[in-house]
């Protein structure tokens, strides 16, 4: 069986792989916590100088798995830490992130995209807050990092509407930094994978720092109250109607409770 998250280090880049294609690498706590596990570690690695994500397969990422964990736990508490810890160390490690987003970055696969410095999409991605099609709000760091590049009104707009934002709107918006045509999306993350594993990587680090404090100097404090949103959420029954309808392929009929 296939390991759901590849890590590997191809000197001086460091390469993260959601590999649960057949899920379209939909993430369980487990997998959050080995990708929070790798980043940190790169942090403290001074023979890293890129840490590229990507997933594999047709998606980027289709967020939680709604399934739950190996034995059905449905998303929890830990889930949400596991997803906290990942984004803090995207953002605060000193290396730039690359995002080569393939394919649909959905939920908190989105989150995980965007917390990337530079976030590369294929034309024909998108990026989806689907929250909010399952009763919970956004979490994974989302209510701070897609306001910062994009404004409170399309912020809002994704977190409660949860409409897909195909990756040639993202890039006009500002939400991602890069669109290119399908065709040319593996040599484009290639041509920035060399062009940041070759550069000044202090002088990344000090930009990085520098950006982190003028635009995401909340991060920390959205995480807490994403936390204690979502945890307040997982308890209600509009999240668990929203689960039912997930599972059952059909529409969810919220009962505001």
């Amino acid at each position: 069986m296939a390991a759901p998250i590849l890590v590997e280090y191809d000197s001086p880049v460091l390469r993260i792989t959601f590999n649960r294609p057949e899920r379209l690498n939909a993430l369980t706590t487990g997998m959050l916590t080995l990708a929070a596990d790798a980043v940190e570690a790169a942090g403290s690695d001074t023979g890293v100088r890129l840490v590229v994500l990507r997933g594999a397969g047709r998606a980027f990422c289709a967020g939680v798995d709604l399934a739950g964990d190996a034995d059905g736990t449905l998303p929890g508490t830990d889930t949400i830490d596991a997803a906290n810890r990942l984004t803090l160390g995207l953002r605060e490690i000193p290396q730039p992130v690359l995002a080569a987003v393939g394919g649909p970055a959905v939920g908190v696969g989105c989150s995980v995209a965007l917390a990337a410095d530079v976030t590369v999409a294929r034309a024909s991605a998108y990026f989806l807050l689907a929250f909010a099609q399952v009763g919970l709000m956004p979490d994974g760091g989302a209510t701070a990092l897609v306001p910062a590049a994009i404004g409170r009104a399309r912020a809002t707009r994704m977190a409660m509407l949860a409409e897909r934002v195909a990756a040639p709107v993202a890039e006009e918006w500002g939400l991602i930094t890069h669109c290119v045509p399908d065709a040319a999306f593996d040599d484009e993350v290639e041509r920035l994978t060399q062009q940041f594993a070759q550069g000044p990587t202090a002088a990344y680090a000090r930009a990085k720092h520098a950006v982190n404090a003028s635009s995401l100097a909340q991060l920390r404090s959205a995480l807490d109250i994403e936390r204690e949103g979502q945890t307040q959420l997982f308890a209600t029954a509009d999240f668990a109607e929203g689960v039912a309808a997930f599972r059952e392929k059909r529409r969810p009929e919220f009962s505001g409770k």
